[in-house]
């Protein structure tokens, strides 16, 4: 990310202590880097502490300021009460939130095993839930302020083929988004949504486009001819995530270059018409990218 091409003056988030989900990697990476480069103090958390005190160290030589890398599987919800006691004991209460961890794969559903469906809706939908809901009773009990964003897809609006089970879970934190708004919102907590188009990140792509299968772009094209640029979806977070937004509450907001209004964001188009052949191919793809996951892990 350029972070020259940041709109917001230096040291506006300077008193924020922000937690960003998958912080390690891809989009949660770049968040990191952007309110860190504000002011913020920033918590990342991922199943791999080696890639997070990567993440955190590449970004202070960077940027000076503070990162901190706390390993945490959040499907585990004692894990993440852990974890959220070591950062409130690490300089106090956060006041934000970014609910960025996630995984998806593309598949015909008639294909999904039940893991399948369980490694999906256990991050993205229960995982969510349980970081939101540890993180929101401690906020209350205190009577602190926290301001939590999560990252959805324009998929919440209208479903997706070939990714069912990433399309229910982040319909369901779309939910939450709005009805949490709502119920916390005299606790001095806000709820937003980013529901981002194409962001190429190198994990995105080995899952959802493996071998270059769906085409270069969600739906088969995007009317403004280009994915999105990473200091854009970081200026948006900002703005959610930042002071002066602070009647701007249960909102998920799109940025896809109008990809959702012109194609609805979806595979279907690309890939509606693969055989048996090329689905097999691309599950064979996915797999080793999850095997070799895996194996980092265990380093």
């Amino acid at each position: 990310m350029d972070v020259s091409k940041l709109m917001f003056r230096d040291g506006l988030m300077e008193g924020e202590r922000i937690l960003v989900t998958g912080g390690g990697t891809g989009l949660g990476k770049e968040m990191t880097q952007g309110f860190l480069k504000l002011g913020a103090t920033v918590y990342i958390c991922g199943r791999r502490q080696n890639k997070l005190d990567e993440t955190a160290a590449e970004l202070m030589e960077k940027h000076g300021g503070k990162v901190v890398g706390v390993a945490c599987d959040i499907r585990d919800a004692e894990a993440i009460h852990e974890m959220l006691d070591t950062i409130w004991a690490d300089g106090g209460a956060l006041t934000g939130v970014v609910n960025n961890a996630a995984g998806n794969f593309i598949s015909r559903t008639e294909d999904l095993s039940i893991n399948g469906f369980n490694a999906i809706a256990d991050i993205v939908m229960r995982g969510t839930f349980y970081v939101t809901l540890d993180v929101g009773k401690r906020i209350k009990a205190e009577g602190g302020r926290c301001n939590f964003v999560s990252i959805l897809t324009t998929w919440v609006w209208n479903g997706s083929a070939f990714v069912v089970p990433s399309a229910m879970s982040k319909s369901a934190i779309n939910t939450m988004t709005q009805s949490l708004a709502v119920e916390w919102g005299r606790y001095n907590m806000r709820f937003n949504a980013i529901a981002p188009g194409l962001f190429p990140t190198k994990g995105m792509s080995a899952r959802l486009n493996p071998g270059g299968s769906g085409g270069n772009s969600q739906g088969g094209g995007n009317p403004m001819g280009r994915a999105g640029e990473m200091h854009e979806l970081v200026n948006l977070a900002t703005f959610l995530m930042g002071p002066g937004a602070e009647y701007v509450n249960g909102q998920t907001i799109a940025i896809d270059g109008a990809g959702y209004q012109a194609n609805g964001g979806t595979f279907w188009a690309t890939l509606q018409g693969l055989g048996d052949a090329e689905w097999e191919q691309m599950r064979a793809m996915i797999k080793g990218t999850n095997e070799k996951d895996k194996a980092d892990r265990a380093v």
